[in-house]
Parts: structure tokens; sequence; C-alpha cells
């Protein structure tokens, strides 16, 4: 499945000869019979993905960076996410991208996740970073000297990790995804939804 105008399609397609009911049952959302429309929490804010005019909507002024700015991951993720989302219920368990199967794909090319920059900014500023993590909805991990846990999706939380510069040493940061995350979802979907982690606390 490729990230393209063809898989968004494809996913609409889907998603509109779907079960409203498995739908909610299987990705943790809400539907509205009278809107004939789902209701979508994503990074604290709240959606409304109408299936029959292919259209999402922002509830929440917040939420319309999300639409513009971010649009091109945003879209896919929540549409192939409503289409794929499995019954499994995030175990707990973390990994790094580069654990999951074909995970190389973070580390190369154009899909380099924006870590370094991430880390550049909140180099000596962790509290900052926390601060811009509950912004997303965000709540504190214990990992590194600051992480968040953001609800990138009811069922797909990302896990962001900043260890901050020293006198020996860099800062950097991380990106950790529950281990069940490919049960619902592609590599390259799961790949967008980390941007979508990373890119806003930038």
């Amino acid at each position: 499945m490729a990230i393209s105008d063809a898989g968004e399609n494809k996913a609409w397609e889907l998603l509109a000869a779907s079960d409203p009911k498995g739908v909610c049952e299987r990705a943790g959302v809400q539907f509205d019979p009278a809107a004939g429309a789902y209701r979508v929490p994503s990074f604290g804010r709240l959606f409304s993905v109408h299936p029959g005019g292919r259209t999402i909507l922002n509830l929440e002024p917040e939420g319309e960076v999300f639409l513009k700015r971010y649009a091109y991951f945003f879209r896919l993720s929540v549409l192939w996410y409503l289409v794929k989302a499995s019954p499994a219920r995030p175990s707990g368990a973390l990994v790094k991208p580069s654990g999951l199967p074909g995970g190389e794909i973070f580390f190369k090319g154009s899909h380099v996740l924006p870590l370094e920059a991430l880390a550049a900014k909140y180099a000596t500023r962790p509290e900052a970073f926390l601060a811009a993590g509950a912004a997303l909805g965000g709540r504190p991990a214990p990992y590194g000297d600051a992480a968040v846990e953001l609800p990138a999706l009811p069922k797909i939380p990302t896990t962001v990790i900043l260890w901050t510069a020293d006198d020996e040493f860099p800062a950097r940061a991380g990106l950790l995804f529950d281990a069940t995350g490919p049960q619902h979802l592609p590599l390259d979907i799961l790949w967008s939804i980390a941007m979508l982690s990373t890119l806003p606390l930038l």
C-alpha cells in the first residue's frame, strides 16, 4: 500500500463499505448515525470522519493544524486506522521502529524521522518538551530525561523520549511504538503516525 492519493481513495472505499458497529468496536471510536460520521480522538483533539462525503473535520479549533499543515500524514493515518484496526489493545510493551519487520524504512532517505531536530530544539529544555507534548494530549512517561506518551489514535499510542545534552554527549531523541502497532496498521502508515508524533513538537 503506497502513501498516495490512490491509497486514500481506497481507504475511503473500504470505510464506506464497512459496518459502523464493527469499526467502532475494533477502533475504539464512536459513530453518529444522524451525521453518518465517526468521531475519532487524536492527539488530544476530536475529529469527525464522514465516509459519505469523504471529509474529515476538526471538532475543535486546535485540530485544524492536522488537517492543513499535516494533512498528508493525518488523513491516511486516520482512514487506514478505521479500516484496519484490530481488536487487540495496547500491551504497554514498547518497541523501536527499527525493531518492527521492515523497520529500516524509518532510517532511510525521505523517511528519516526529524529526531535530530527535535533533540536540538529541546537539548537543555526538558520542561518545554513536556509542555509541548502535553499540548498534544500527551502525558509524562518514565523514560530518558523526559518523555511523553502521545495519544495518536485510540489504540496507537506513541512515546517520544528526550535525552538532554551534557558535558559528554549531545542531546538525542527517540520514538517508540506499542508492540501491538503492526496488528492495527501497515508499516508505511505507522511511519505517517511517527511523523505526526514528531513534527508538531518542532
